[in-house]
Parts: C-alpha cells; sequence; structure tokens
C-alpha cells in the first residue's frame, strides 16, 4: 500500500490509502483534489473514510461519491450526509479493494467532536491484521506538536483519546489532517523550553517548514518525547502548566486542560 497527500484549502491534508490502483480517501473536505488525482493517476476510487463533521472534512463527499458510488465509513455519534457504514470505535473494517482487501480498526477518540474516529491501518487482508505495518489516521486529534480543540467533548475525552493513541507502538506513523506544526511549535518550546529532544527536533521541523514541506507523517515516539499533549504527567510539564495558572497541579487530566486552555489564548513572541 502506497500513501498519497493531497492539499486542500489552506492546510489540510487529505489522505489517500492506495493498493492495487484502486485509493480510498481520509477526510475529503474537497472534492477536486481527489478528482484531479484519479484523472492524472487512472487510480479508481474505492472507498471513503471520515474521521468526524466538520466541513472541510466531509465537503467533498456529495460529488465523491455521484461520480463513484462507494462505500462511506463515518462516525455513528455525528450527523454526516453519506455515511453507508456508521462507526463507534472498535471495529474492524476492511475495504473492498479488489486486489486486496486492506483491513483497518476504527478507534474513538472523541474528545474534538462527539463521535470523533481514527483509523488504524492492519495491512491488507494476506498480512493477517499483524500490524507489522503501523500506520494512523487520525484527523483532528493528534497533531505534529500539539493536538485539536475542544469542540464538543470535554478535557477528559481528549485526554482520554490521546492516552489511547499514545499506548500504541512507537514506530507508528500518524497521518494528521493538519499542517499546524507552525502554530505548535513555539507553544511546545513554552512549555518545555530546556527538553533536549524537542530543542533537537525543532531544527529539523524549522528546516522542513523553511523549505515548504510537510512535517506530516511524525513517527508517535517523537510525538511522546516532544509534544506536551502527550506528556502531561511528566514533572517539567506539570510545573509549566502550574506556573502558568499560579497554583499547583497534580493530576494529568488537570494539566491537559490547563495545556489546552493556554494553547487556545497562546500567541508567540
Amino acid at each position: 500500500m502506497d500513501i498519497v497527500r493531497l492539499r486542500a484549502f489552506s492546510d489540510n491534508y487529505i489522505w489517500l490509502l492506495r493498493h492495487g490502483g484502486h485509493v480510498a480517501a481520509v477526510d475529503p473536505g474537497d472534492a477536486q483534489p481527489v478528482i484531479d488525482h484519479l484523472a492524472q493517476s487512472g487510480d479508481r476510487l474505492g472507498a471513503i473514510l471520515l474521521t468526524h463533521h466538520h466541513p472541510d472534512h466531509t465537503g467533498g463527499v456529495a460529488e465523491l461519491v455521484r461520480r463513484h458510488p462507494v462505500p462511506v465509513f463515518g462516525p455513528a455519534a455525528e450527523d454526516i450526509p453519506g455515511v453507508t457504514h456508521a462507526l463507534s470505535g472498535g471495529e474492524r473494517i476492511e475495504l473492498p479493494f479488489p486486489a486486496a482487501p486492506l483491513a483497518l480498526e476504527a478507534l474513538d477518540v472523541a474528545g474534538h467532536t462527539r463521535g470523533h474516529l481514527a483509523y488504524r491501518y492492519f495491512g491488507d487482508t494476506a498480512e493477517r491484521g499483524d500490524y507489522r505495518r503501523n500506520i494512523l489516521f487520525c484527523g483532528d486529534t493528534l497533531f505534529t506538536l500539539g493536538c485539536g480543540r475542544l469542540f464538543e467533548g470535554s478535557a477528559e475525552q481528549m485526554h482520554r483519546a490521546l492516552q489511547r493513541l499514545a499506548a500504541l507502538p512507537g514506530d507508528t506513523l500518524v497521518y494528521c489532517a493538519h499542517e499546524y506544526c507552525h502554530y505548535n511549535l513555539p507553544f511546545a518550546l513554552a512549555v518545555e523550553p530546556r527538553n533536549p529532544a524537542l530543542l533537537r527536533r525543532a531544527e529539523e521541523l524549522r528546516r522542513l517548514l523553511a523549505a515548504g514541506q510537510a512535517t506530516v507523517p511524525m513517527r508517535l515516539e517523537d510525538e511522546l518525547a516532544t509534544n506536551p499533549f502527550l506528556r502531561c504527567h511528566l514533572p517539567a510539564v506539570i510545573d509549566a502548566a502550574s506556573a502558568h495558572v499560579q497554583r499547583h497541579l497534580t493530576g494529568a487530566t488537570e494539566v491537559f486542560a490547563v495545556l489546552r486552555e493556554w494553547r487556545n489564548d497562546f500567541k508567540a513572541a
């Protein structure tokens, strides 16, 4: 399987899982990039995967399905026109590609929205679902050095969702739906200015951004070492969040809630 990156709007990514001349589109907020890819490559659309209901993730579904009547997978807890297979998390699904069906697991990562899903790639059916390829499509839950805003869920829900992702193998490649590194990097440095792993990674990320290159996908182990929202249990992050609100914080969920509010209002110097 190949993964194709398509750009949409100002900072969205649409991901295509490509195998045997067929593709599945993840969060096609705009139909045109997918239509253009199909025309240029000769690939055929085989399925659509939706993580949540926001228009910049679902806006292209109607036009794509009009041209290509394919199954559309999405969260059962959200009202998304066009969804044919409603999921709650925990389901194993197979994308019906002729060469070999691709197997994925839906994960419940509610927080950004009330029914937000992520999709973890198993492999094709010949690989027997052994996770030899650790790939995650997480929508707006986890970003490079950041996480999604709490539009519908609680801090407790989002922290729990991030902990669920943090428990995946460290070599997991994380494909999120936005390029937000240029916003998130200054905040991460404000939280942990003396984190050696973050300082090293910051140099590489700055080079990528300066060259106009994507910082996605990211390796989960890099996020665990540098993303403050995955590090709410660590003393340096607890101390930074406590200093920000000028009171001592203890629980990781409380620390996460403070970080998320801090990030909402953060403006880089």
